[in-house]
């Protein structure tokens, strides 16, 4: 999957991450309490999410199922919004992060343990 998802994808891949394979059906349902969507309205993002190989459609049921790992999808997320904010630069991401002042203390000791860790490796 090459394509970038939109968050309207992202909606219907955290059902499918979550529940694992789901009929359209079910999705359909689950938006429709959860953001108001009708069901002309999933079924077109199920497809876009299709077309963009992030989702397997099995007949008979439209049964769905997530192509893409939540995890490819954050890595790729993630380096696209480096890229783009940071000029490629992921400290320059961590120094926003924590410049912010919105990390919590045993958020900010979670990352240092983390950089550690890749130190020692």
């Amino acid at each position: 999957m090459a394509e970038k998802l939109f968050s309207s994808e992202i909606r219907v891949m955290e059902l499918l991450w979550k529940n694992g394979e789901m009929s359209a059906k079910e999705i359909a349902a689950a938006l429709s309490e959860s953001v108001n969507w009708s069901k002309t309205t999933t079924y077109t993002v199920i497809k876009k999410c299709v077309e963009k190989g992030a989702v397997i459609r099995t007949d008979p049921g439209f049964l769905c199922k997530a192509a893409v790992s939540k995890n490819k999808v954050q890595e790729s997320e993630a380096f696209e919004l480096i890229d783009r904010l940071f000029g490629g630069k992921p400290d320059l991401l961590v120094s926003a992060l924590i410049g912010s002042g919105k990390i919590e203390p045993d958020q900010l000791k979670a990352l240092r343990s983390l950089v550690k860790d890749l130190e020692e490796d």
